[in-house]
């Protein structure tokens, strides 16, 4: 959600009177509320019982009465395109992917190598390049930032350093608990306070981080709305975390981000800032893409050393 943002900044920039609507899911929709280019955001209903054909097919024909002229569909799936074709948009733009040319009347042919970063393949849809593209940028709520601040009494009196340890896609994304525990103690005792942020699925690793760290050491995983973690992001100095959706949060809100790769690739989806810093390790199996080590033994992100990551700090 947050590299598309790149194609709102270009649409805005160039048609300032544009209203722009987006679809997206509910763990993601709220963050359209923080980009000044967006009017609208729209659920689409992905609980159980509602991703089939058919309640895309519906919801697009409710969409239908407010008239879109173009839609821009990011994904590359088949049941994507359905809602915007459902709502009878005249002009339907994407690439060709998953048998679904019937659907589109506006398809762009991905050349991968042309354009290696998402953001690139994005930006491509609208007829713009990489360098036109205006950064993703994150509004911060002061009011709300300072009310929770407020009510789960943080201090902010330290420098704060903001861990994500988390990553939705797998554990081939995750650093070991063990080194980010590590790293926490050593930038504690050099006079840092650790914010974990994560969902409710990462509270559980980032007792694991305190655990080994000890005090000033708070736990945030799963205590945060997205919107509350984007302001606690843009209070931290350095947010370290691994390749996901808070790591482009951090970047979008201009935090300095140190971010951790594994079994991805800092070449399609790197945090889309120039105070972002990579580490990752170069092996023979890596980037592999998938979601748990083929291999068994996660030597791109286990053998990726504390030291090697302060150092960036």
């Amino acid at each position: 959600m947050i590299m598309s943002q790149v194609i709102y900044s270009a649409l805005r920039e160039e048609y300032p009177d544009i209203d722009i609507d987006v679809l997206a899911p509910s763990a993601t929709l709220s963050l359209v509320t923080r980009m000044p280019e967006v009017n609208r955001g729209i659920l689409i209903d992905q609980t159980h019982g509602q991703v089939g054909i058919g309640y895309r097919f519906r919801l697009g024909a409710e969409l239908k009465k407010n008239n879109y002229d173009w839609a821009i569909i990011t994904p590359n799936s088949l049941k994507s395109a359905v809602v915007p074709f459902a709502a009878d948009v005249p002009l339907r733009t994407g690439f060709l992917g998953e048998y679904r040319y019937f659907l589109l009347n506006d398809i762009k042919l991905l050349d991968k190598p042309r354009l290696p970063l998402m953001t690139d393949r994005f930006l491509a849809l609208v007829g713009k390049t990489s360098a036109e593209m205006i950064p993703p940028r994150l509004g911060v709520d002061k009011e709300s930032q300072t009310a929770f601040l407020a009510r789960h009494q943080l201090a902010t009196d330290k420098p704060v350093i903001g861990f994500c340890p988390g990553a939705e896609f797998g554990d081939a994304k995750k650093w070991p608990e063990a080194h980010y525990g590590a790293l926490a103690k050593q930038l504690i005792d050099q006079g840092y306070r650790i914010w974990i942020f994560g969902s409710p699925a990462d509270q559980a690793t980032g007792e694991t981080i305190v655990s080994i760290a000890g005090h000033d050491c708070i736990n945030l995983a799963g205590e945060t709305s997205i919107l509350e973690a984007i302001d606690l992001l843009a209070i931290c100095q350095t947010v370290v975390a691994n390749d996901s959706g808070l790591m482009h949060v951090a970047a979008a809100v201009g935090t300095r981000v140190v971010a951790i790769y594994g079994s991805t690739s800092p070449g399609f989806t790197p945090p889309i800032s120039e105070e972002a810093h990579i580490v990752s390790r170069t092996l023979d199996c890596s980037p592999c893409f998938k979601r748990t080590c083929p291999l068994g033994h996660k030597d791109c992100l286990n053998k990726l050393m504390p030291e090697q990551v302060l150092e960036q700090l």
